[in-house]
């Protein structure tokens, strides 16, 4: 495999649907609010994908140096763990991410508040800064988040309620309650992506004392987690719809939750790790549909 293809490996450009389905309701929402900048988009875009992609070289990294990509892993080889890329090249990958998602969030910044709103300006900064870190400490350090169950909380704030509600303020410097709804409807189906990713790798994870929240809670009760994930998600998007919905094809995207219901029923039968694998990729793209379809019905 060549050089070009490891790093493609390394990027794992499959996760970057659901990584830009936030900043696509978002986006979403301010339309719906009035609110339209194609360039804060292309940029909401491109530095949530920089966040994305530094999180799987570190997820890369950190799983591979501790051990936790073994020849027990289920899914895809990792770069490390096959040979494709050596620690350092990985790590100074990183640091160029890193450096590239600084770049991103500074000219996202600069287009959407200018220097007049020097506040928002650093607030924005900051949470940009949390995002990078929370991208590398997922799994980098003795103090990894992800080996101590608290993954899924993260996801959910970032993948979720900033990527959500972080979009819209971007266009409007405002948030309205409804926008909550989505916001809380998107986080938990990134949730349930981690969670299904755990919920695969259960008895590796519990090998290599990856304490996640699935290696706490056990197998049967992760997927009754996983079924409360989806089904407060579908609620959150009813409740939203019904208190916004001005014309009937607003209702569309709840059709997204069709293939998600046949997710669910998958999910009931199995009961062999490894067999949840090919779901990843069914309720990921499911996600994202939801937010291309939430995002089409909402146009003005």
């Amino acid at each position: 495999m060549s050089k070009t293809a490891a790093w493609l490996n390394a990027a794992r450009l499959r996760t970057l649907p659901l990584s830009v389905s936030g900043v696509v309701v978002g986006t979403a929402l301010a339309n719906f609010y009035g609110k339209n900048d194609l360039l804060i988009f292309i940029l909401a875009l491109l530095t949530t994908v920089g966040f994305q992609v530094t999180s799987n070289f570190a997820n890369d990294y950190g799983d591979g140096v501790k051990g936790t990509d073994n020849e027990d892993r289920i899914g895809p080889k990792r770069a490390l763990q096959s040979g494709l890329l050596t620690r350092i090249e990985l790590k100074r990958g990183i640091a160029i991410s890193v450096v590239i998602s600084l770049i991103l969030v500074a000219a996202l910044l600069y287009f959407s508040f200018g220097l007049e709103n020097i506040e928002y300006f650093a607030l924005f900064g900051v949470l940009g800064l949390l995002s990078i870190w929370a991208a590398i400490k997922y799994t980098v350090g003795k103090s990894a988040y992800g080996y101590k169950g608290l993954g899924d909380i993260f996801v959910f704030l970032f993948f979720g309620l900033l990527a959500v509600l972080g979009t819209l303020f971007l266009y409007s410097k405002f948030i309205t309650g409804s926008a909550w709804f989505p916001a809380v409807a998107i986080g938990l189906l990134s949730t349930g992506v981690l969670n299904l990713n755990n919920l695969r790798d259960f008895e590796s994870d519990t090998k290599a004392n990856k304490n996640t929240m699935i290696v706490k809670m056990g197998f049967h009760n992760g997927k009754k987690y996983h079924y409360a994930l989806m089904s407060i998600a579908f609620v959150s998007i009813v409740l939203f719809v019904i208190f916004n919905a001005q014309v009937w094809y607003h209702y569309s995207s709840l059709l997204a939750f069709v293939p998600i219901g046949i997710h669910m029923r998958k999910v009931f039968k199995t009961e062999e790790p490894r067999l949840l694998d090919p779901e990843l990729k069914k309720l990921a793209l499911s996600t994202f549909l939801l937010a291309v379809l939430f995002y089409i019905t909402l146009m003005n």
